[in-house]
């Protein structure tokens, strides 16, 4: 994988289970963009790349889950609607 050239933070999301996911734009060579997950679990991190139509593609299934089981209430931490 080519090196980015810079990478900017968009959001950190504390999630359930004690997990903190880093949203990043990462920027390559040229001006590729990626958008980064970087989900942190203890001293484990795990990095995802998603280009533009895949992040599109996830956002809409994240969201649709999320409507479909917004009557669920809270996350075991407290993180909820």
């Amino acid at each position: 994988m080519p090196s980015h050239q810079s990478i900017s933070d968009i959001e950190i999301v504390n999630a359930p289970w004690n997990k903190e996911l880093t949203i990043s734009e990462a920027v390559y060579e040229g001006g590729f963009k990626m958008l980064r997950v970087r989900i942190k679990e203890g001293k484990r991190y795990t990095d995802l790349e998603l280009d533009p139509a895949t992040a599109a593609h996830m956002a809409k299934l994240i969201g649709d889950w999320a409507k479909a089981n917004e009557d669920l209430g809270a996350s075991p931490e407290g993180h909820g609607a």
